[in-house]
């Protein structure tokens, strides 16, 4: 219920900072740009190649590169400092940020909440448990905010960037407009490739760290057995992993997948104990601060090889599976 009431507060506070309002034009700073700060190294990406060309926007990150998925974010004084300076703080949304409920109404309306999840469908809906004061333990459903993860929604991600710095940018909105069209092109062939590639798979059942990856399993048809972490970086207890082990035996999963993000213990016992193929895929949750435009492409595409080397060799065992990688 902690977990809802926060949410829920966010979802308050998002509002009162005008979400849902059409803002005017944003008031240049002293320098003549308008200030864009982006809660997570996905959005300062997308949002750059939206803006790429861009006279009058500047663009910053609050998190640092590396800092991935900000599930047990907790902000400190200076990304307060500035989020108050900014004239828009673009968020993932669907509840990653809620390390900002009851921080936003201290920025003042001054600064647009831009929520890059805002109106798009096809949101996966994720069970939650959490024990009640009577220790019995409660399942809540909750959003997965890790659209940025499949090249297709992302690129929904990218229309709403692209629409929303329009309006506060209006004199470069066709820009804004061009940019995120070409890139939601590419992103829709990313999208394509793996669909294609993923049809060809003889095994597509796998195990994910956490559920970073559901969007895209679900663009592939890949099925995901099972989730090691419930809870972001929270390994698994000992009942945990047995069932794991247990199920992963039973469904004849293919591979279990690791995120750089995380640690990948728990995952390799698991591998070892089921004889199955362990391998990393990154989501994109994290990378270099000077990153490329292309970056999440060359990642994306680093993931296709990756899955298609993990799960297109059925008839081999994981050993001979590795040397053929290596």
């Amino acid at each position: 219920m902690k977990t809802l009431l926060l949410t829920a507060a966010a979802v308050a506070l998002l509002a009162m900072a005008g979400c849902d309002r059409k803002p005017a034009p944003a008031t240049r700073a002293a320098d003549g740009k308008v200030h864009i700060l982006c809660t997570t190294f996905p959005m300062y990406l997308f949002t750059r190649n939206v803006t790429a060309g861009s006279k009058t926007i500047s663009v910053e990150m609050m998190a640092a590169a590396s800092a991935g998925c900000p599930h047990d974010y907790v902000l400190t004084p200076q990304d307060m400092q500035a989020i108050t300076g900014a004239d828009a703080l673009i968020i993932n949304g669907l509840g990653m940020e809620e390390f900002l409920s009851g921080m936003l109404a201290k920025a003042g309306p001054k600064v647009r909440i831009i929520d890059t999840s805002r109106g798009i469908d096809g949101v996966i809906e994720m069970a939650h448990e959490e024990a009640g004061h009577d220790d019995h333990h409660h399942e809540h459903c909750q959003f997965n905010p890790h659209l940025f993860a499949s090249p297709k929604m992302a690129a929904k991600v990218v229309a709403n960037i692209a629409a929303a710095l329009g309006e506060l940018a209006p004199g470069e909105a066709s820009l804004f407009a061009a940019n995120a069209a070409a890139y939601q092109q590419r992103l829709a062939a990313l999208g394509e490739e793996f669909a294609k590639a993923a049809q060809a798979l003889p095994n597509k059942k796998i195990v994910t760290q956490h559920a970073v990856f559901d969007y895209l399993a679900r663009d592939c048809g890949l099925e995901i057995v099972a989730v090691i972490e419930a809870a972001p970086g929270q390994e698994p207890s000992a009942a945990d992993m047995l069932k794991i082990i247990r199920t992963v035996r039973d469904s004849g999963a293919a591979a279990v997948f690791t995120e750089p993000q995380y640690s990948p213990k728990a995952a390799q016992a698991i591998a070892r104990e089921t004889n199955v193929r362990v391998a990393e895929l990154d989501p994109v949750a994290s990378g270099p601060a000077d990153a490329p435009l292309d970056y999440y492409q060359a990642v994306m595409r680093a993931n296709l090889a990756t899955l298609q080397n993990a799960l297109g060799r059925g008839d081999m065992k994981p050993e001979a599976a590795d040397a053929a990688i290596d």
